[in-house]
């Protein structure tokens, strides 16, 4: 593929390295010469010195028919024109990476689609759903990320009592516009199927509009266990989004951040994390808030060795469970011989993501489920393509294939038995390995 990357600093370098490993034909636009110069002496790549966000410069780094554009320069308002400009212009597909939240704020405004930009990445929102695959459900927090929030995706343990446990899926009575995606059991997950029946300490991911599901919920779990506490260090934006993602039924969030004006911050978007205004370096502090009780505890400060030695100390104390972020790929081997069960590197994340988006055809996206062969597919719906010839229940969709949510007309939605897809629709699925193929086929012209 021919891919065309906005920016030379760490994480552009990266993705261009990793692409080049994987025989892409790259191209790196940077403004700095000196960093031109560097990843051309380091890289097998055609670099271009210059502003993104001018025409000039994108003709000269030939976006017009590239497969990919990345904008991952350090400006947002760059990334942003940048990947928009190179849609315009032809590519095929366009990321732009951000980091201040607004960017992604839909209550505010839709950036993604105003732009027509095909995905918004930010590094710190991936590493936090990385480790939040740590704490709950994988699946959940992969759809969560496709739905842009839009839906609700949920996560459900099943409890003793609960209505699910008396009869198969099909006969339960869940509403038309609410998925079951995926069942989670001993380690491996499998797509739900009508004939399923849950038991006891099943995780179920529930997909659909937000007041159904949590009625349908009920039915999975009429009376919520008891929370698991998870304690973050460090209330940066990685931690913030983890704090997000968690805070709820399943979980006590306790958030410990150092600056002042940063936890008044945390505590008004925040509604159910208690945020405290404390330096967590200091075992005392570990001590004096309890954190040897904590089912997980969650390293994010911005500083690798700060959140290496706030695992080890977490440790220590008696926390179960230890996660931190860390950057730095050479620390890999070092963190689990000091304890720390799981670490998250922000720019491998955003590689399997970048990665994922390497498709043809109809597939925008493709990502494997973890504890499965489960996939999740983001699918254009063409015209004239197989897909678009009968409503859902009479298309010849392959058995172990669900479709879980479709984009029309820029609106997310369930779809029910008797919708169609249309020209121009977006189809999240989820698809056993062995049929991903035969899915695919469906939303091929001519098949």
């Amino acid at each position: 593929m021919r891919i065309v990357i906005l920016g030379a600093g760490t994480v552009g370098t990266w993705i261009a390295d990793l692409l080049c490993q994987r025989r892409h034909s790259v191209t790196v636009i940077d403004i700095d010469p000196a960093h031109t110069r560097r990843i051309n002496d380091e890289l097998d790549v055609r670099v271009v010195t210059g502003s993104g966000s001018q025409s000039s410069v994108l003709f000269q780094a030939d976006v017009l028919g590239a497969d990919v554009f990345l904008a991952l320069c350090g400006v947002d308002e760059v990334n942003l024109v940048s990947a928009s400009m190179a849609k315009a212009l032809g590519v095929r597909r366009s990321v732009a990476r951000v980091y201040a939240p607004v960017f992604r704020d839909l209550s505010t405004f839709d950036y993604q689609r105003h732009f027509q930009i095909d995905r918004l990445l930010s590094l710190e929102q991936l590493a936090a759903m990385e480790l939040a695959r740590g704490i709950r459900n994988p699946g959940s927090v992969l759809m969560d990320t496709f739905a842009r929030g839009e839906m609700e995706v949920a996560e459900v343990i099943v409890t003793a009592g609960a209505p699910v446990l008396e009869a198969p899926l099909k006969d339960l009575g869940v509403p038309p516009r609410v998925r079951v995606g995926s069942i989670y059991r001993e380690g491996r997950m499998w797509i739900a199927g009508a004939e399923d029946q849950m038991q006891e300490g099943d995780h179920a991911m529930l997909i659909g509009d937000h007041e159904m599901v949590d009625d349908v919920k009920k039915m999975f779990q009429p009376k919520p266990g008891p929370k698991q506490v998870v304690v973050i260090a460090g209330g940066g934006e990685t931690g913030y989004h983890l704090a997000r993602v968690l805070e709820g039924d399943h979980f006590a969030v306790t958030v410990m951040e150092s600056d002042p004006q940063r936890c008044a911050y945390l505590a008004t978007h925040l509604q159910n994390a208690t945020v405290l205004n404390v330096d967590a370096s200091r075992r005392r502090v570990l001590e004096e808030e309890r954190i040897g009780s904590a089912d997980y505890f969650v390293a994010t400060t911005g500083d690798d060795e700060d959140n290496i030695m706030l695992g080890v100390e977490a440790r220590e104390t008696g926390a179960k469970s230890i996660l931190a972020v860390v950057q730095r790929p050479d620390y890999a081997t070092l963190v689990n011989k000091l304890g720390i069960d799981r670490a998250v590197s922000p720019r491998d994340v955003m590689a399997r993501q970048v990665l994922g988006l390497l498709n043809t055809g109809p597939v925008i996206s493709r990502s494997r489920l973890p504890g499965g062969d489960v996939e999740v597919l983001e699918l254009e719906v063409r015209e004239g393509a197989p897909a678009t010839e009968h409503v859902l229940a009479n298309l010849a969709l392959p058995k172990h294939c669900l479709i879980g949510a479709v984009v029309h007309e820029e609106f997310f939605r369930v779809p029910a038995a008797d919708d169609r897809l249309q020209a121009g629709d977006t189809v999240l699925a989820l698809v056993d390995g062995p049929a991903v193929e035969e899915t695919v086929r469906m939303f091929r012209i001519g098949g």
